[in-house]
């Protein structure tokens, strides 16, 4: 098992932050015997994907746009474990990891095979990271609704970029500490554990 975790925090610092989540990931994660890596989106300069099939066609497993974006797309490939750190928005990515990720489609192939009779994108490498999603509620107002929104769509995209291993939580930045570290601890073990 590898021992490489990236954490792509998408934390957008309005008030929806996520620094207090990351620092309970990190220290599980540490204490796992991780070696854990950051990246504090928001501070990094990520253009949006133009959808120009670039990567795909004229510079093959490279982003066109010259950016953080081609690092970040990089160093999630590389990784044996990826966290999304995101507020959640209305079940969603924040707009700074859905940015992040959009430009990691350089990671699969254009060409399609059919996965548990669906179609997805063919893998590109022989190794992909598992994959953990983990969704911050701010000040109380936890929705089922969004949870569930939360859950199928680190679900789809675990299938869509080949993660060996998935799990999703949310949690809620005013719930204590040990409660959240409860949680993580849990999805951290279920997907390490596989």
């Amino acid at each position: 098992m590898g021992t490489q975790a990236l954490i792509l925090d998408g934390g957008l610092g309005d008030g929806r932050d996520t620094r207090e989540v990351r620092a309970i990931i990190d220290a599980v994660l540490r204490e796992a015997g991780w070696q854990v890596a950051l990246l504090a989106l928001r501070d990094i300069d990520i253009s949006p994907c133009l959808g120009c099939f670039g990567c795909w066609i004229k510079t093959p497993g490279i982003c066109v746009i010259d950016d953080a974006g081609r690092e970040t797309a990089r160093r999630i490939v590389q990784s044996d474990l990826v966290v999304y750190l995101t507020p959640l928005t209305f079940g969603g990515y924040s707009s700074e990891l859905k940015k992040a990720l959009d430009r990691s489609i350089p990671n699969i192939l254009p060409f399609f095979q059919r996965i548990k009779r669906e179609i997805h994108h063919v893998k590109r490498y022989a190794r992909y990271p598992r994959l953990i999603g983990i969704g911050v509620y701010s000040d109380g107002r936890a929705d089922p609704d969004d949870e569930e929104l939360f859950e199928t769509l680190i679900h789809r995209n675990a299938i869509n970029m080949h993660a060996p291993a998935h799990a999703t939580c949310v949690v809620d930045d005013a719930d204590p500490n040990d409660l959240r570290r409860c949680r993580i601890e849990r999805v951290v073990e279920k997907v390490i554990g596989s």
